[in-house]
């Protein structure tokens, strides 16, 4: 019996994941494309950045990610600030909606998760908890070895 290829696998069960969830917030009318709730998600989880730090993680010019940052400004998710430390630099703040947009997509993101889930063995899901657990862990330790070689 031919052993199977997990990286293969590992990506196929990623596509259908990536379904899961699109598929969960597709159903439902939002105010922001995909790319500009990448963009509020990473405001979010980083509230240091910048535009110039934002088009490096978004891999874009800076001038897309000011005007994606502009658009969002405009329908009232992110605010501009200054940085208390230097005022020549300019934060981007997720503002309070952007914020319950993002509770609200993450609940309907988890809710489609759970489905699946559901339809697995506990023996199985459990199982897939300590793969991911390992997963991630071993991740870490490769982008901080990229991180590491990056700025060397």
């Amino acid at each position: 019996m031919e052993r199977p290829d997990l990286a293969a696998a590992i990506d196929a069960a990623a596509e259908a994941l990536v379904g899961v969830l699109d598929s969960a917030v597709s159903r439902h009318r939002l105010v922001v494309s995909p790319t500009q709730l990448r963009v509020l998600a990473l405001l979010s989880a980083r509230p240091e950045l910048n535009v110039n730090r934002l088009a490096e993680l978004l891999d874009v010019v800076p001038s897309s990610a000011s005007r994606l940052c502009d658009r969002l400004e405009a329908i009232g998710l992110v605010r501009r600030t200054a940085d208390a430390r230097d005022r020549r630099e300019v934060r981007l703040i997720p503002t309070a909606a952007a914020e319950a947009l993002l509770g609200e997509v993450r609940s309907r993101r988890h809710e489609a998760v759970r489905a699946v889930l559901e339809r697995m063995p506990a023996r199985g899901q459990q199982d897939l908890l300590r793969a991911l657990v390992a997963f991630g862990q071993a991740a870490l330790v490769v982008e901080s070895a990229n991180a590491k070689a990056r700025s060397a």
